[in-house]
């Protein structure tokens, strides 16, 4: 039986190495990563991003994105807003550190007392933004719409290394991605749920790796029930 991809949460550090908030960012990032929530995040390389890295710019479309900047200038939410649409949540060192009564912040390559307790304040931050981000039943960030072609699922590269399937459905005329739907249909049909009895299960599952409009979802689940029952009768041929 397919295995439905796991929701992470990406998050995307500034890569400024001139000051020392962007090393706190970096570390923080790090910290999270390999120590907080493992498994459950991915890190993004921002000059990749920029760059014009597809895998990344695709899992920052697809996933709940995080970034976390250095000082005001949001380089990371500014690239990540542009290149792939508004981060979910975003968080700057500087002013998390000024709010907290953290002192100066020195040391690009050895921080400081000030930028150690930097990096454990901006981890924790951004612990708790996983966590609340995870804890939704949808991504927070609404899902981009695509033209593609509509005949074959295609997969999009992630930063995790692992692919993500995705399915384009007609919804009130346009054009829709939506993420595992793939996957989703494989696995109902695999445990022999038809179409007529599968409809809230199949809402279900796509909703939670899908941002659905809420004035839309009578329309998202016509057309998302019309392309499994389509994939189940090939299935029985």
């Amino acid at each position: 039986m397919p295995d439905l991809p796991e929701r992470k949460v990406g998050i995307i550090a500034c890569s400024g190495e001139e000051l020392a908030v962007g090393t706190v960012s970096r570390l923080a990032a790090l910290k999270v990563l390999h120590e907080l929530r493992p498994g459950k995040t991915v890190t993004i390389c921002l000059p990749l991003f920029l760059a014009g890295g597809e895998g990344d710019r695709a899992f920052a479309r697809f996933y709940p994105t995080i970034t976390v900047d250095g000082c005001e200038l949001r380089c990371a939410a500014r690239g990540t807003e542009m290149y792939s649409g508004k981060p979910t949540a975003s968080v700057v060192v500087s002013e998390l550190a000024a709010e907290n009564g953290v002192g100066h912040i020195d040391g690009r390559r050895r921080l400081n007392q000030a930028g150690q307790d930097a990096v454990e304040l901006t981890a924790e931050r951004l612990t708790s933004l996983v966590d609340e981000i995870l804890a939704t039943k949808a991504p927070a960030k609404p899902l981009v719409s695509i033209a593609a072609s509509p005949e074959k699922p295609k997969v999009v590269g992630c930063a995790c290394g692992s692919g993500i399937p995705v399915q384009t459905v007609s919804i009130e005329g346009q054009p829709v991605e939506l993420l595992a739907l793939p996957l989703i249909f494989s696995n109902l049909r695999e445990r022999g749920r038809a179409p007529e009895v599968a409809a809230d299960e199949l809402m279900a599952n796509v909703e939670i790796y899908n941002a659905v409009p809420v004035g839309s979802k009578a329309a998202y689940r016509t057309a998302i029930l019309r392309e499994y029952a389509a994939y189940w009768r090939g299935g029985m041929r």
